[in-house]
């Protein structure tokens, strides 16, 4: 054979074959002997690429298993990419994107309930349909629901806008209603008998959650260089989960607080135990560290004083919810109260605490 025959070289015991694909420009190995009939053979393998190409049926994985090009363009063949190599190969991208937090909760979603069930399938097996059957088969809220399949819709809304699939399943698929639960706020007695069940470092973690309204997250993530009492106020700027510090929920979520008198007096106890650290404010009494996380404290602290004054158990996010009921119950601005806590306009306060506005005469 003509050793500069077309799309073709030899090269020692080799020979490389050349072809363009997807507006690539391909070159691909094949180890083979040096013989008229191997060299025929390779010549009609570059036609039947080219042909198949022409028509759209070249299969690159099926000529090149090895290739490190086949697996790339793998991902363009939703007829043969499977969703659980997709999810894998997102998740991987978006490493240095997310926060450790979503990371896990992504991975969580992902390794432990849609690879299961779809890892197997292409891309283009994906129906509304399937979506449907494994959320009504699955045993948690329809808000988590909704965040396990996160990921999912993240893959294929890539896959559409990349042009590799003609149309989008889960576009069919809404989110189930979240169950929103009603804020159950504590009153000013409830309030008094659980802080009489704490003491120093707990008593003014707690009071500072009731007469704050931030997030527990927000609060073990408070450090000293936040706080200014001569302006009388507080600083929202980052959020602790899962021992991870990051910023706040949402932007709006970045904000000035109003220091109240209570929250305060809290601050200022807190800062003759604290406060020579010039860090974190809120400390786990039992190390004099600062809190990894807000379970440890629903568990250490919250629920066991709840137990001893005799109250009937609501968690932690209903200081919170007090917070903004004591505000608004006392006649304060709404869009005030939306600031003060986080919210980018007034229209959740209205849905969730508007029982608690005073009505105009």
């Amino acid at each position: 054979m003509d050793r500069g025959h077309r799309g073709i070289t030899i090269r020692g015991n080799s020979a490389q074959i050349a072809f363009t694909y997807q507006g690539v420009r391909c070159r691909e190995s094949i180890p083979m002997p040096l013989t008229k009939a191997a060299q025929k053979e390779l010549v009609l393998k570059r036609q039947a690429i080219l042909y198949e190409i022409k028509t759209g049926s070249f299969d690159y994985c099926k000529h090149f298993p090895h290739s490190k090009k086949a697996k790339e363009f793998r991902k363009t063949r939703p007829d043969q990419y499977t969703i659980g190599e997709a999810l894998k190969y997102w998740l991987q991208r978006n490493q240095t994107k997310c926060q450790p937090s979503t990371l896990r909760d992504y991975s969580s979603a992902i390794y432990y309930h849609l690879i299961p069930v779809f890892g197997e399938l292409a891309i283009s097996e994906l129906t509304a349909i399937k979506i449907k059957e494994f959320l009504a088969d699955l045993s948690c809220s329809n808000k988590r629901k909704s965040n396990i399949l996160i990921p999912l819709r993240r893959v294929f809304d890539e896959l559409y806008h990349d042009e590799i699939i003609d149309k989008n399943p889960l576009e069919r698929v809404k989110n189930l209603p979240a169950n929103t639960r009603e804020p159950a706020p504590f009153n000013a007695d409830e309030i008094s008998r659980i802080l009489q069940e704490l003491k120093e470092q707990e008593r003014n973690l707690i009071q500072f959650a009731f007469y704050s309204g931030l997030r527990t997250s927000e609060l073990i993530a408070l450090r000293w260089q936040d706080v200014d009492f001569e302006k009388n106020c507080f600083y929202v700027r980052s959020a602790k989960v899962r021992g991870h510090l990051k910023c706040t929920k949402t932007k709006s979520g970045k904000r000035d607080v109003t220091l109240q008198p209570q929250a305060k007096e809290a601050l200022l106890n807190q800062q003759a135990l604290t406060g020579k650290h010039n860090e974190i404010v809120f400390h786990d009494s039992r190390t004099n560290q600062p809190w990894k996380d807000d379970q440890a404290i629903r568990k250490i602290v919250w629920t066991p004083a709840l137990k001893r004054a005799d109250i009937k158990y609501r968690n932690p996010y209903q200081t919170r919810h007090t917070f903004a009921s004591m505000l608004l119950s006392r006649g304060e601005n709404p869009m005030w109260v939306a600031q003060q806590m986080g919210h980018k306009d007034w229209s959740m306060i209205i849905k969730v605490y508007g029982r608690w506005i005073p009505q105009s005469k």
